[in-house]
């Protein structure tokens, strides 16, 4: 079975940087697509980031291009990692933030995976609120 756990929530000010981790682990396959999203209070879930297997494409919503970027490492216990640095943080960033994974045949990967339905696997979420 796929897991997948964020971590790295928490308070920060506006104008702050925070680092968002995702860990991926199970389910035997040889890596993952990786996607951030989001939903803040009475709202919906919306995409924030993605990168694909290797990190070489990545994607980004309009809102957070600039100053949020998402890379892609592996633990020591072999799970498969994806790091949201999230830079000039605003008060609207305050939300839910969810790691999603996809797993192969990856459709999506080559041109980013934008859409809920494209992932297989979603954590818990980590709160993310910025104060002004």
């Amino acid at each position: 079975q796929v897991q997948v756990v964020e971590s790295g929530g928490g308070l920060v000010q506006a104008g702050a940087s925070l680092r968002l981790s995702c860990a991926v682990s199970g389910g035997g396959f040889s890596n993952y697509g990786i996607g951030w999203f989001r939903q803040a209070p009475g709202k919906e879930r919306e995409f924030v980031a993605h990168s694909n297997w290797n990190g070489e494409i990545t994607a980004y919503a309009d809102s957070v291009k600039g100053r949020f970027s998402i890379s892609r490492g592996v633990a020591k216990n072999g799970a498969h990692l994806a790091h949201l640095q999230m830079n000039s943080v605003k008060t609207e960033d305050t939300a839910v933030y969810f790691c999603a994974a996809e797993v192969p045949p990856w459709y999506c990967s080559d041109s980013g995976c934008y859409y809920e339905h494209e992932y297989d696997y979603w954590g818990q979420g980590t709160q993310v609120t910025v104060s002004s």
